[in-house]
């Protein structure tokens, strides 16, 4: 095999491969942004921990892998409710644990190999919790669809324009990720969001918000101020270079054991992603530089993210796919996209754009967002082939489910656990405690 950029898998720093860098950016950039958005954080210490992120996982690794990391999908429920509890700063307690947590993981698959994580983390206890973190969101991205808050409680954008953008965004994103071609299929999201934004503009040029807003009989107008979807005052006054607004963590108890459950499913996530890239690239990423040195780098990167302000990092599949596409499986590559990534992070005007996104154009978006991670653990379950029929399996995956989407709440004193946490923790110990059949324990 030819040792140049796209085909060498050995890391070979090149100037000239500053582009494809910023082209694997371009590809993690809709999902990027999009958590921060969502949850309140900032997107231009998002841009920057990424990269950092990324950086940081190479060195764990050896730069060995061609992969990047960026923001996690599976935290926005627990970010959301953890900025509604505690705050940003008590979250962000909890964040970092979380990537804590992936580290401690790593050094019980160095001592026990990786089948660790299937013992003790199985498909059962997996794929349901998967399947909460969507369903649990399930309501504010029908909210935001149809021009209200996240939680429902006010109302932003008149109702009919609000549906026709999130259709806009949402069957944008659909068609691009079943037609779209090369490059182009790996941009859903990016798709989408530009799409909804284009029409919004046209909205607000042309004046048909204004007209639609004449029908807009909700009662409750307090937090409807404008016919105008998108105020560019924020980009218009912002500085066009500026250091990113980092937060920093403070000590919360009650954020860490209701955050750190939920890392169990992107954990096992992870170890999906290195044979993905394995495959991609001909070479076992599992056994060199090993599973536990990648799931060590993921944890770290996640853990320094969070100290900054910026969302858990996770291995990119839609980055995994651009390797796939192009065969750029050189690693230095996703070196350049990392320093773009923080290079663009110091461009003020930036965050204030995409701060500019109306919330229908981004509920849109969710609607398929969260019923893709929902469809990804009901995929896991089938994947495993797990039968249903057997009580054991039965009550683990029931119980995760209604716990889960039910809100399920324990509390001991100032303790307090729920949702997504406790029902991965109730997963974790039934899977441990109740008896298995004899012919599961024959394999």
């Amino acid at each position: 095999m030819a040792d140049n950029s796209f085909t060498s898998t050995t890391y070979k720093f090149r100037l000239r491969d500053a582009f494809f860098g910023g082209q694997m950016l371009f590809v993690a950039f809709g999902a990027l942004v999009l958590v921060p958005l969502l949850t309140g954080l900032n997107t231009n210490v998002a841009l920057f921990t990424a990269g950092c992120g990324t950086l940081v996982f190479q060195l764990v690794t050896r730069g060995r892998v061609p992969i990047f990391l960026a923001s996690s999908f599976a935290f926005i429920a627990p970010i959301m409710f953890g900025v509604q509890q505690w705050g940003v700063r008590g979250t962000l307690c909890g964040l970092v644990a979380a990537g804590f947590f992936y580290v401690i993981l790593s050094f019980f698959i160095r001592w026990s190999g990786a089948g660790f994580l299937n013992r003790y983390l199985p498909p059962v206890v997996t794929g349901p919790v998967i399947m909460v973190i969507g369903l649990v969101l399930a309501p504010t991205a029908v909210h935001m669809a149809m021009g209200r808050t996240g939680g429902g409680d006010a109302w932003l954008v008149p109702e009919r324009t609000a549906m026709i953008l999130a259709a806009v965004s949402l069957s944008t994103t659909a068609l691009v990720a079943l037609l779209g071609k090369g490059w182009f299929r790996l941009v859903p999201i990016f798709s989408g969001i530009v799409a909804g934004y284009v029409v919004a503009l046209i909205f607000d040029f042309t004046g048909i918000t204004a007209s639609l807003q004449a029908g807009f009989t909700p009662g409750d107008l307090a937090n409807y101020t404008s016919a105008r979807l998108i105020d560019f005052t924020t980009v218009k006054n912002g500085p066009w270079l500026a250091i990113p607004q980092f937060v920093f963590p403070e000590w919360n108890l009650d954020a860490i054991f209701f955050i750190v459950p939920v890392a169990i499913a992107p954990a096992i996530e992870h170890v999906g992603d290195i044979l993905a890239i394995s495959s991609v690239t001909g070479k076992n990423y599992v056994e060199d530089p090993g599973i536990q040195n990648t799931m060590l780098g993921d944890g770290i990167a996640t853990s320094i993210a969070c100290m900054l302000g910026g969302p858990p990092n996770t291995t990119y599949s839609e980055v995994t796919g651009a390797v796939a596409l192009t065969h750029a499986f050189n690693p230095a590559i996703m070196t350049w996209a990392a320093i773009t990534a923080i290079l663009l992070s110091f461009i003020g005007k930036v965050g204030a754009l995409l701060g500019t996104i109306p919330a229908p154009v981004m509920g849109g978006i969710m609607i398929l967002l969260f019923g893709m991670i929902t469809v990804v653990g009901i995929n896991t379950l089938i994947k495993a082939q797990l039968d249903l029929s057997i009580a054991r399996n039965l009550i683990i995956v029931s119980v995760i489910l209604v716990c889960g989407i039910g809100g399920m709440k324990f509390t001991a004193g100032a303790f307090a656990i729920e949702k997504i946490g406790l029902a991965g923790i109730l997963g974790l110990v039934l899977n441990m405690i109740l008896p298995r059949s004899p012919a599961a324990k024959k394999k």
